[in-house]
C-alpha cells in the first residue's frame, strides 16, 4: 500500500481546508446550522471517510505529523486559563460543585454500564473497561495511559481498543452536544430568559476586554509566557506519579496570571484579544484531530464492541438530557454546559468547548459554561477519572 506523509506544515494547512471545507458544508446544508454541529467535525470528517476509503480498497495510507496538534490545544487551553476569574467564579461556587458530582456519577456510570454489559455478553471484564470512563471521559490521552496497563492484565489490543473506543467517542460527543443543547433551548424558549438575566453583564465583561489591534502581540506574548512556564508545573506534577493533560501546567500559570492582575491591578491582561486567539487555537486543533481519525479501527471491531459503544452513546444521551439540565438549573446556561458535557464526557474538552461555541455562535455567550466545563473537564475530571479506573481495575 503506498503510503503519503504529510509534515506538520501541511497538517496543519489541510486542516484548514477542512475547517474551510466544513463551514461551507453547513451553509449548504441549513441542518448542520440548526444543529450545531461545529465545523471542524464536519470538514474533517469528509476528510477522515476519504482517508477510509483509500485504507479500505488498498490505494493508500494517510500519515499526518501531529506536532502542531498538541502546540494548538495548549494554546487553547492556555487561553482557557486565562478566563479563570476567582472574582466571578466564586459566583457558580455551589454549581461547580454539582456539575463536579454529576461527572462523579458520570464517570462510575460509565465504567459499570461497560462492564456489566461486558459480563452479559460473556466477554471479558477487562475489554469492556477499555469502552467505560477510560476512553470516554478520559479520551485519547487516557486511552493511551492505561491501554498498556490493561495489556499487562492479559487483555490483548487493549489499547487499540482504548483507542478505537476513544475515536468513536470524539464524533459521538461532538455529534450529539450540539443538537442536545439546541433542541433544550428551542423547545423550552431559554434564550429569551438568558437575555434578560445575563446580557448587562456580557456587556460590561465586553466594555472591561474590549479589542484592539496592537494589542493582539501583547496577548500572543502572554499566552506563550503562560505556556512556557507551565511546562515546568507539568513537570512538577508528573513527579506525583499520577497522569495529567500536557496542558495543565499552562491552565494554572495563566489562571495565576489572570487573577493576579485582578487583584492587584499591576498588570493588564488582554481577555479579548487572548479568547479570539484561543478560538482560533481550538479550531485548528480540531480540524486537525478530525483529519487524523483512524476510522477503519472502528470498522475492525468486533460486534459486541459496537453494542457496547453505542450503549454509553445512549445512556451519555440520557444523562447529559435529563440529569444534568435538570440538575444545573433548567436554563439557557444549563442547556450548554449539557453540550459541554457530551463533549468532554465520551471525547476531550476541546470537544467540549466547541460544541459549547457552536451553541453560543448561533445564540449568545454563557459565562457560566465557559467556566465551569474547562475546569471540571480539564482539571477535575481527569484526576477523578484516574482514581475511579485505578479502583475499577483493582475490583476486577
Amino acid at each position: 500500500m503506498f503510503k503519503l506523509q504529510f509534515d506538520m506544515y501541511q497538517t496543519l494547512a489541510l486542516s484548514v481546508v477542512a475547517l474551510m471545507l466544513g463551514s461551507r458544508i453547513r451553509r449548504r446544508f441549513t441542518v448542520l446550522e440548526r444543529f450545531c454541529i461545529p465545523s471542524p467535525v464536519v470538514g474533517g470528517l469528509v476528510f477522515a471517510i476519504a482517508s477510509l476509503i483509500l485504507y479500505v480498497f488498498n490505494l493508500a495510507e494517510l500519515s499526518f505529523d501531529e506536532t502542531l496538534r498538541t502546540v494548538c490545544m495548549v494554546f487553547f487551553f492556555t487561553s482557557v486559563g486565562f478566563q479563570a476569574n476567582l472574582k466571578v467564579l466564586k459566583s457558580g461556587g455551589k454549581a461547580l460543585l454539582i456539575l463536579l458530582l454529576l461527572v462523579v456519577g458520570l464517570i462510575t456510570i460509565q465504567n459499570l454500564l461497560a462492564v456489566g454489559l461486558a459480563n452479559m455478553m460473556h466477554i471479558d471484564s477487562y475489554v469492556g473497561l477499555c469502552t467505560g470512563s477510560i476512553p470516554m471521559v478520559g479520551g485519547h490521552g487516557t486511552a493511551g495511559a492505561f491501554g498498556p496497563v490493561l495489556e499487562d492484565f492479559g487483555t490483548t489490543g487493549a489499547t487499540t481498543l482504548c483507542t478505537a473506543s476513544a475515536t468513536f467517542g470524539l464524533i459521538a460527543g461532538s455529534l450529539i452536544g450540539g443538537p442536545i443543547a439546541n433542541s433544550l433551548i428551542k423547545k423550552k424558549n431559554l434564550f429569551e430568559n438568558y437575555l434578560d438575566e445575563d446580557d448587562s453583564f456580557l456587556v460590561e465583561e465586553e466594555e472591561k476586554h474590549e479589542r484592539q489591534f496592537n494589542m493582539y502581540a501583547p496577548a500572543v506574548f502572554q499566552i506563550v509566557l503562560a505556556a512556557g512556564a507551565g511546562t515546568v508545573v507539568s513537570y512538577l506534577l508528573s513527579m506525583t506519579g499520577m497522569t495529567f493533560p500536557i496542558y495543565i501546567g499552562a491552565m494554572i500559570v495563566a489562571a495565576i496570571m489572570r487573577n493576579y492582575s485582578e487583584f492587584t491591578g499591576r498588570t493588564v491582561i488582554h481577555m479579548g484579544e487572548i479568547n479570539d486567539l484561543g478560538g482560533i487555537c481550538l479550531s485548528l486543533f480540531l480540524g486537525i484531530a478530525m483529519i487524523t481519525l483512524k476510522l477503519w479501527q472502528l470498522v475492525e471491531l468486533a460486534l459486541p464492541l459496537i453494542v457496547l459503544l453505542t450503549a454509553q452513546t445512549l445512556f451519555m444521551f440520557l444523562y447529559a438530557r435529563f440529569v444534568v439540565f435538570n440538575l444545573m438549573g433548567r436554563d439557557y446556561d444549563a442547556a450548554v454546559i449539557v453540550g459541554g458535557t457530551c463533549g468532554f464526557g465520551m471525547g476531550a474538552t476541546p470537544n467540549a468547548m466547541a460544541n459549547m461555541q457552536a451553541i453560543c455562535d448561533k445564540y449568545a455567550p454563557s459565562i457560566k459554561a465557559y467556566l465551569l466545563i474547562p475546569i471540571v473537564g480539564s482539571l477535575f475530571a481527569d484526576f477523578i477519572n484516574s482514581l475511579v479506573i485505578t479502583f475499577f481495575i483493582n475490583l476486577l
